[in-house]
């Protein structure tokens, strides 16, 4: 489908906004700056009226590079690291059992949100299957999606400021591997392509980013399509992700936000503290960097947390492989906190 001339310009000013969000970030050193930079830029304009888009062939068009980009960093080393995993998985469920628990609470009695809608707005992830269930039930749908938005802007936000406070730098680079080449290249994101449009069909969350995963880790870890990715399209990849991030804004009711915005703060620094106090727990026990750990147990989207991962160079293989985990989690998880 092409693009109108509306929908071209709303995309070109919403990058615009992206791209000088990520300059002033970068000037001032802010950790994750192609990140947390757009994403903070294209929010407060498009709460401010702005025709903020990111059309849905450009989103799912990132999603597939930053795919390929994680896949790439599959070596032997990051898959010995997997046997140590099924640790962290249960003490990643724990976490997210905790989290929903302190977080409803709060919602119920500090902000008076009834119990199906506290619940799912306390869910620490996978907003478009909550928002799908949240429009079958009698829920305050606006409200629930709102505290998400905000769960999700601020996690951009605090989880790369927190890895920096660590002090932990990671060691995922490829550096000595080169670039990949342009055949290659082109090869595995028709293929991510492909089995992502099989994925969808069969419902697999975030479709599009776990393909160009297994399809890039396959071509990595078989060395038949080594390198890295260009790094202009991959900067070009976080811009827009943080910029997709931003026009979650878009629509919702000025004089919800205040209150939203409170509830949806709260929640979050709840759910930080948990994956934070789980973080340190799967620390004690596997060898992974507690920095990396807290990338993975983070109750972001997993398509921002795995692009924070590369950005950051914390076993990006590791974080996604979690927050894929996470989501299929939350699939079964969900419907059992509805249940009275």
């Amino acid at each position: 489908m092409m693009l109108t001339n509306s929908t071209a310009l709303q995309t070109l000013l919403t990058l615009a906004i992206g791209v000088a969000g990520a300059a002033l970030f970068w000037a001032i050193g802010f950790p994750a700056y192609p990140l947390t930079g757009p994403a903070t830029a294209v929010s407060l304009a498009t709460i401010m009226g702005a025709p903020t888009l990111i059309p849905p062939l450009l989103r799912d068009t990132v999603f597939v590079v930053i795919g390929l980009s994680i896949g790439s960093t599959v070596t032997p080393e990051v898959l010995e690291t997997a046997l140590a995993w099924p640790v962290s998985f249960a003490i990643l469920i724990a976490t997210l059992a905790a989290i929903v628990f302190a977080a409803r609470r709060v919602l119920q009695h500090g902000f008076r949100y009834d119990r199906s809608t506290a619940t799912l707005a306390a869910m620490p992830g996978h907003l478009s299957f909550v928002l799908a269930i949240s429009t079958d039930l009698k829920v305050d749908v606006p409200r629930i999606a709102l505290v998400q938005t905000v769960r999700v802007l601020l996690l951009t936000l605090l989880v790369p400021v927190l890895i920096v406070l660590w002090g932990v730098e990671g060691t995922s680079r490829l550096a000595d591997a080169g670039q990949i080449g342009t055949i290659s290249l082109s090869i595995l994101f028709l293929l991510a392509l492909g089995l992502g449009l099989v994925f969808k069909r069969l419902r697999v969350p975030a479709a599009l980013l776990i393909a160009a995963m297994a399809v890039s880790a396959l071509g990595h870890g078989s060395n038949l399509t080594p390198g890295t990715l260009p790094q202009p399209l991959l900067m070009g990849a976080f811009i827009c992700m943080g910029s997709l991030i931003g026009t979650r804004f878009r629509g919702f009711d000025r004089r919800a936000l205040p209150g939203a915005l409170l509830a949806g703060s709260i929640t979050t620094l709840i759910a930080c503290a948990v994956a934070a106090g789980g973080a340190l727990l799967a620390a004690r026990i596997v060898d992974i960097p507690a920095a990396a750990l807290l990338l993975a147990f983070a109750p972001g989207g997993v398509e921002i947390m795995a692009a924070l991962a590369i950005e950051t160079g914390l076993e990006p293989a590791f974080v996604a492989a979690h927050h894929v985990f996470r989501l299929f989690a939350l699939v079964l998880l969900i419907p059992l906190f509805l249940r009275r």
